[in-house]
């Protein structure tokens, strides 16, 4: 099997790897943490669904959640841009206990992660409430490894369980109010077909159109090979009929969340009638309405909601489907060149642990992040997966503020100050070429899914000159940022002993190990042996000590400094210099 799991505990590189992977990266007690234990035990750490729910986001003008009531003071374009600020405090676990943090931080990342697959533009939504709701349900979603489990009203009655997996996400998405405006399933009809959600669920939410740089060659008009343009009409008219529901009234008994309604009221009028049938692409099948559902042979919601299940369910019995998702979760964790070598074993191995367990993420996660291929190649398979990601903007600042353990303003105690900070970061991630919420394409960010280039659609000429800007204001002396600055000396006196602290070359190669991702066997003397070169080091150590230079002899006079506890300024600005040049450097923009 080419998943075959990883033994033996972590170790600092691969703890260090697997954080950034899955949680924003992580600070350096939880890196040390995590190297004492086996994949196995990190990732069930990780799947810890012991979780609270995420308190609701709060207008600054009212004190109170808007979510719920509706009610607010702030305008619309400031709620949108609150509900955003209050999420990256969620992806940074403001306010959880520290023994829930990563588990919390990884749901929040698989929340991102169903954010970029089933994508929304804030602009085009135009309702703060609906992008909570539509995240809400991501969350709900995030950890499926067990069903959901719905209470009985009468104690004496058995518990309704409803599937919790990818496909009832897929289910649920198609009737999501945000979704309904973002691809216009509102405007879907009875004799007025809106295509655009059916397309969009076909292209990029399930089938696809296979392994991208080799998808097959269409064999007639219209046909995408896994399926047809015949299919994307049959589709739309299963889809046809539901409206946006603006009071989020209208509450789905599985989810305990709004969902759109029908047209009409009782009797879903707009809703294209009859038997849908589907290409040779999808086996000729065919969706049927459910008359014990329609009210005098009429359709209704809930006739409706089954023909989009059968739809659904018809998706998933396509093979393609499988491996279309698991490819992009293998892209999202691990690496974005997929060939048919790899989309042939592990992709294939992936698809077959997803359909195994009932289209449920979970275990193809739990085989992915506990193999050694996600950390390093086997014997024979070329190179390793350290630092093959090149990051998001939100993975540079998210994780920037993860490894120096920055904490937030609290959001019940400090309200304006906690929205000062996020907001900030916002803008950080926006200057860094990610408008969080407002992807440039219906598909998505670029990074996630634009072939040939994939991940390195975030480097630009501008956006890197962004990102470093942002490192020299958070460390250096005299800059001004809305997050403030991290205190560099009292970081390395908290992080490192003096044994380390005082020595200049083993201070590198010790924030090296955590900082950095292929930062193992290090050495200042023995070239050759270690991930980073010794010129490499070198020229860290020239940042450090001999730009500018002040003594005769920089590094003992470093020592000096250090164990006597003299001239904090002049060991301050050193460090900044140090800590500038690591993390202003092409290695700490990979992941």
């Amino acid at each position: 099997m080419p998943l075959n799991a990883l033994t033996g505990t972590l170790g600092k590189k691969r703890a260090a790897h697997l954080l950034r992977r899955t949680c924003f990266g992580g600070s350096i007690t939880e890196i040390d943490t995590f190297a004492t234990l086996t994949p196995a035990q990190a990732v069930a750490q990780l799947f810890n669904t012991e979780l609270p729910d995420p308190v609701l986001p709060i207008d600054p003008l009212t004190g109170s959640e808007w979510i719920t009531t509706g009610n607010s003071q702030s305008e619309g374009f400031e709620l949108e841009q609150y509900f955003l600020a209050w999420h990256l405090g969620q992806m940074l676990a403001n306010g959880i206990d520290d023994s829930l943090k990563l588990p919390y931080i990884f749901r929040e990342r698989l929340v991102f992660f169903l954010h970029t697959h089933f994508t929304t533009k804030r602009s085009v939504v135009g309702s703060s409430r609906g992008l909570y709701y539509q995240q809400a349900l991501f969350r709900l979603f995030a950890f499926d490894g067990e069903d959901i489990t719905i209470p009985a009203d009468d104690p004496i009655d058995p518990d309704t369980i409803v599937p919790r997996n990818f496909k009832q996400l897929t289910k649920k998405i198609s009737v999501d109010n945000a979704m309904l405006v973002f691809l216009d399933g509102r405007f879907n009809v009875k004799g007025s077909p809106n295509e655009n959600y059916a397309r969009e669920l076909l292209e990029l939410y399930s089938i696809g159109r296979g392994l991208e740089g080799n998808v097959p060659e269409p064999e007639f008009q219209g046909d995408y090979y896994y399926y047809t343009e015949e299919d994307v009409q049959a589709g739309a008219q299963v889809l046809s009929g539901f409206n946006v529901d603006p009071t989020f009234s209208n509450i789905d008994e599985d989810t305990g969340l709004p969902r759109g309604t029908v047209r009409g009221g009782n009797i879903a009028t707009s809703h294209e009638e009859g038997v849908k049938s589907f290409s040779s692409r999808m086996g000729n099948a065919s969706v049927t309405p459910d008359a014990t559902l329609e009210l005098a042979g009429n359709p209704t919601e809930e006739s409706v909601l089954d023909e989009i299940s059968q739809f659904v369910d018809l998706i998933y019995d396509q093979e393609e489907t499988a491996r279309s998702i698991c490819r992009e979760v293998y892209r999202f964790f691990v690496y974005h060149q997929v060939d048919q070598s790899l989309q042939d074993d592990i992709i294939q191995e992936m698809a077959d642990i997803f359909t195994a367990n009932d289209y449920k993420l979970q275990p193809v996660l739990e085989a992915l992040l506990t193999s050694r291929h996600f950390y390093e190649a086997e014997a024979g398979k070329g190179d390793n997966n350290f630092g093959s990601i090149i990051k998001s903007p939100l993975d540079v600042v998210l994780g920037f503020i993860r490894n120096f353990d920055i904490q937030l303003p609290d959001y019940e105690t400090n309200l304006t100050e906690y929205y000062d900070f996020t907001i900030g970061v916002l803008g950080e991630i926006r200057l860094q070429g990610m408008d969080y919420y407002e992807p440039f394409e219906v598909a998505g960010y670029p990074a996630y899914h634009q072939f040939p280039i994939f991940n390195r659609s975030w480097i630009t000429t501008n956006y890197l000159t962004n990102r470093y800007n942002f490192i020299r204001g958070s460390i250096s002396e005299g800059m001004e940022m809305e997050m403030g600055q991290v205190d560099i000396l009292q970081f390395v006196r908290n992080n490192f002993p003096d044994a380390v602290a005082s020595n200049a070359r083993d201070l590198i190669i010790a924030v090296a190990e955590y900082l950095l991702p292929t930062a193992e066997n290090l050495s200042f003397d023995t070239p050759d042996v270690g991930e980073l070169t010794v010129e490499r080091l070198n020229y860290f150590l020239t940042a450090f000590l001999y730009s500018p230079q002040l003594d005769p002899d920089p590094e003992d006079m470093w020592t000096n400094r250090w164990l006597n506890g003299l001239d904090d300024e002049v060991i301050a600005n050193q460090l900044s210099n140090l800590f500038n040049a690591m993390l202003q450097s092409p290695e700490y923009q990979l992941m």
